[in-house]
């Protein structure tokens, strides 16, 4: 215990005009029963009352200003420069900005990392599971087998647990990883940024455990319910400039990062069947099949880089 609480922990939150969903999530990083040594959050170019609103109401948080929107990736990239590289905290929480997690949630993730099983310094990730507050259903972390692979009921039900691709949102990073492998990819903008980031870390030899008692509630885009006999599911019904992102980054990670024919057709087969949900499920079928289609030839020609930005 007394290993744990020395033990600093910085928090880094991404915002782009998070006025609305911040105070939940503020509230619930200040209300954990293991205090963090710094609350940090990275305005990403809002253009609305985010950083008057930090600044009013928590003074005590540390706010990192982007001059303009830099995505996801981007922003998380300069969380963790100034957390890790330059604060030099141990572990640094990384957060979307409406991510609530439970109040004992850091308290467990430490608590995990004593408990999993193998020497403390093989850890390079540790993560909650993140939940959709609506259905209760989890995303859960996924293992890498030349494309995606849910863990089975058994494994999800273990109370730690070790898996290769972790969502940003929740997960706690070492700054010893920081140090060794870099940054994640800012070029990436939005998605997929965290799981190339997961499989570098996995090939320097880090594991990512998930400590399935830690909970974090977190939306994925404007996910609404899919109930059909037999089926249900949480459908991401992501704008047609995020479908492009999606579609880039996957295709340039089996392109470029991991080429091979199987994890190829695992991504063809991915966007195809993400296509089929799109017809089926999407609020705005034709601009998000042309977005992907666009992502799809940008990721194979290798053109990276901020393309669109949210409206």
């Amino acid at each position: 215990m007394e290993e744990r609480l020395r033990v600093s922990v910085a928090s880094v939150t991404t915002a782009y005009n998070a006025a609305r969903v911040l105070p939940d999530h503020l509230d619930s990083l200040l209300g954990q029963t293991r205090s963090l040594q710094e609350i940090i959050v990275v305005d990403n170019g809002s253009s609305d009352d985010t950083v008057a609103l930090i600044a009013r109401r928590y003074p005590e948080v540390t706010i990192l200003r982007l001059p303009e929107n830099l995505g996801a990736a981007g922003a998380w990239s300069a969380g963790l420069e100034y957390a890790a590289l330059r604060k030099r905290h141990d572990w640094v929480w990384a957060f979307d900005d409406d991510s609530v997690p439970q109040a004992k949630a850091l308290e467990l993730l430490l608590a995990g990392i004593e408990q999993a099983g193998c020497e403390k310094s093989d850890i390079g990730v540790v993560a909650p599971l993140p939940i959709h507050t609506e259905t209760g259903t989890c995303y859960p972390p996924l293992l890498w087998r030349d494309g995606f692979v849910k863990p089975s009921d058994e494994l999800l039900n273990q109370p730690i647990w070790f898996a290769d691709l972790v969502i940003a949102s929740g997960c706690m990073v070492r700054r010893e990883v920081v140090e060794k492998i870099g940054l994640p990819r800012s070029d990436f903008f939005m998605d997929f940024f965290d799981f190339e980031y997961c499989l570098r870390i996995r090939a320097a030899g880090y594991k990512i455990a998930v400590i399935s008692g830690a909970k974090a509630a977190h939306e994925i885009g404007n996910a609404c319910t899919v109930r059909l006999p037999g089926y249900l599911r949480i459908w991401p019904d992501h704008a047609p400039w995020r479908e492009y992102y999606i579609a880039r980054n996957m295709t340039y990670a089996a392109w470029w990062l991991y080429p091979s024919c199987n994890v190829k057709e695992f991504v063809i087969r991915h966007l195809t069947r993400h296509a089929g949900g799109v017809l089926l499920f999407g609020s705005n079928k034709s601009s998000c099949l042309k977005k992907m289609a666009q992502g799809f030839w940008d990721g194979r020609k290798a053109s990276l880089g901020i393309r669109f930005r949210p409206n």
